[in-house]
């Protein structure tokens, strides 16, 4: 999230395109899973698509064009709505269960994209890399894995809170639900604000343990 500002017309570009494609196919699995478990509600409104337009937030992509530069930001794809009471339940979890499935789809697409790039850098001889089609496909692998471990985060409205609220015993569902007020304004505090952690953000010292083992497991080397 966090880094100096960079001019390059090509890298901006590179970033740029490697989002759209990242969070076409993020919200997309968080659609078609929901779908799958009985949720018709994304379906009804066109957002089981590959089509970047559907998943567009213009806000939101503001914000992907201060990140491609190096600016500190928050940035988001347009929501899928999911209707939980319209989703079956899956065993002992119930609905809850089945909401933190949707979540996970989501991250899950996006160390899936991580790996195909990881491995197409594999089968194109590895690190360190000296082309550029070998360089975007790092930004390509790079941002989808920081993408899947910042969505992890237990922080409303990332999909990590609601895999917590299906780990968690019943009697915590209300002081999740009633943090889901502030879970945006707590995403820009830990983001802007954490000087504490070596001048880095509070945010990325949270991600940055599980980008690095995903980023090792995928490629086999350490950062």
């Amino acid at each position: 999230m966090l880094g100096l500002p960079r001019f390059d017309p090509q890298d901006i570009l590179v970033v740029l395109v490697t989002f759209v494609v990242a969070i076409t196919i993020h919200e997309f699995m968080h659609a078609w899973t929901a779908y799958q478990l009985g949720d018709d509600t994304a379906y009804h409104l066109g957002r089981i698509s590959l089509n970047p337009a559907v998943h567009f937030d213009p806000l939101g992509f503001v914000m992907f064009l201060l990140i491609a530069i190096g600016i500190p930001a928050l940035a988001w794809g347009k929501p899928v709505p999911v209707n939980t009471y319209r989703l079956r339940p899956l065993g002992r979890s119930g609905r809850t269960g089945s909401m933190a499935l949707v979540a996970f789809a989501g991250p899950l697409s996006n160390v899936v994209l991580a790996a195909a790039a990881a491995l197409s850098l594999r089968l194109s001889g590895g690190f360190p890399v000296e082309t550029p089609l070998a360089e975007a496909l790092v930004v390509f692998m790079t941002v989808n894995i920081s993408l899947a471990a910042f969505n992890m985060i237990p922080v409303p409205p990332l999909d990590g809170s609601r895999i917590l609220a299906a780990l968690l015993p019943p009697f915590w569902q209300p002081y999740l639900a009633n943090l889901e007020r502030y879970g945006f304004a707590i995403l820009l505090v830990l983001i802007l604000f954490g000087s504490a952690f070596g001048g880095g953000s509070v945010i990325s010292a949270i991600v940055a343990p599980v980008y690095t083992v995903l980023f090792r497991v995928l490629t086999g080397v350490p950062m």
